[in-house]
């Protein structure tokens, strides 16, 4: 299985040489990895973290945060995989290197370990590459995953997957986020676990205390109650649309589309109606009509502060591979509704249980929830009452992690 997995590693690494010149992401990714050899190492002791995306670094940061407080002098190497977390947060302060992680070839996996030299690593998630953990086991440096969530339908527990479970055997521990998936690898002879939660809600609490408003939005909204709509895709924008037209007058959406490029956008006006929208970028240049209602979110990295402004809020994607976060606007307070795609997501399964917010199929479903949460306070007051409970009672899962460790 060794040498299958080697295969598929050159066989994917030619294939994106291949594909560089043709798309922007594998360009990306082939430049980035000459990048990373020409790095020069760090001094000191270095803790490496690796993620595979944004997503994957938002987990990271809480522990990256709390380590360096309480450690500032380890020095910090954080690897990306995916453009779409480095392109983004390649110039994070915290971090002293950051780099895009090569393909794990046995060769590159000897010369990425030699050049970090790192003294301690975390993984985050998900993100297995089976020749660096092996290279870190013989160099017996303490390695760690946290944040994971484990699946009986995983290639692990497959009956070919023997070889990728005794892989795990290299972490020095795992950190899980849910009992089910603590009791599949403790049933599979994987016993240095623990449930440590979703670093993930530390991370979101710190952003409902820490993080600065946008005034345009305050301008749009003159008090209306208001639907935050999160990583919207078409089909999304489409039930969202339908609502709106029959919706009373005193109600208002905030789109933030997950793709911002001017031929969705335009879509999204065409959709609902040119005269009723107003892109975020340009209020502030004029005073906003009350006629308009809805505020377009035409730029990235605001989200987050936005949900604030909200009543509820939907989170898109529920339709195509699966919901986007959650847990930023559950941490508001704000009950959420998405589509049908979310079992991937602890957060979203858990928020349903405690009544905190539903998914639905049909547009019926939507409408009977859009409508009982912005006209009924009470019904409103339960649900984001269960959301800001379930958020604090799963806070502290950086500190359990540290602690753990002995940091």
């Amino acid at each position: 299985m060794h040498l299958l997995y080697n295969i598929a590693i050159f066989f994917y690494t030619t294939a994106l040489r291949l594909a560089a010149p043709f798309l922007s992401k594998a360009r990306l990714m082939v430049n980035g990895w000459g990048k990373t050899w020409q790095t020069a190492p760090l001094e000191g002791s270095v803790v490496w973290f690796h993620v595979s995306s944004l997503g994957e670094f938002e987990q990271a940061r809480p522990v990256i945060e709390a380590l360096k407080a309480s450690h500032p002098e380890y020095k910090i190497w954080l690897t990306f995989f995916s453009p779409s977390g480095y392109e983004v947060r390649h110039n994070y302060p915290l971090a002293d290197r950051v780099t895009y992680l090569p393909m794990d070839s046995p060769l590159n996996a000897r010369h990425l370990v030699s050049l970090i030299n790192p003294s301690l690593v975390f993984f985050v998630k998900y993100d297995f590459w089976f020749n660096i953990l092996g290279e870190l086991g013989n160099r017996k440096v303490p390695t760690y995953i946290f944040s994971s969530i484990f699946r009986p339908s995983q290639y692990f527990f497959k009956p070919w997957g023997g070889w990728f479970l005794r892989r795990l055997g290299s972490f020095n521990h795992i950190f899980v986020q849910n009992d089910e998936s603590l009791s599949l690898l403790k049933s599979h002879g994987i016993s240095q676990c623990s449930k440590a939660g979703d670093t993930r809600f530390d991370r979101v609490w710190s952003i409902v205390y820490n993080a600065e408003g946008v005034p345009a939005v305050s301008d749009f909204l003159q008090g209306r109650k208001c639907v935050v709509c999160g990583s919207t895709w078409p089909p999304d924008e489409e039930n969202l649309a339908r609502f709106l037209a029959t919706a009373d007058n005193d109600i208002c959406m905030v789109i933030a589309p997950h793709e911002v490029h001017e031929s969705h956008i335009l879509k999204i006006e065409q959709m609902f109606g040119k005269s009723t929208c107003v892109r975020l970028s340009s209020v502030g240049n004029h005073s906003v009509s009350s006629d308009c209602r809805v505020l377009i979110v035409d730029s990235i990295g605001l989200l987050s502060r936005i949900y604030r402004y909200g009543t509820v809020a939907y989170i898109g994607g529920g339709f195509g591979k699966g919901i986007h976060n959650t847990l930023e606007a559950i941490a508001y307070g704000l009950p959420v509704a998405f589509g049908p795609n979310y079992t991937k997501f602890q957060e979203a399964k858990d928020i349903i249980a405690v009544n905190g917010g539903i998914s639905y199929c049909d547009y019926d479903t939507l409408h009977s929830w859009l409508t009982l949460m912005l006209c009924d306070p009470d019904s409103r007051n339960a649900s984001a009452e269960a959301c800001r409970k379930y958020v604090e009672s799963n806070l502290g899962s950086t500190s359990q992690i540290l602690k753990t460790i002995g940091l």
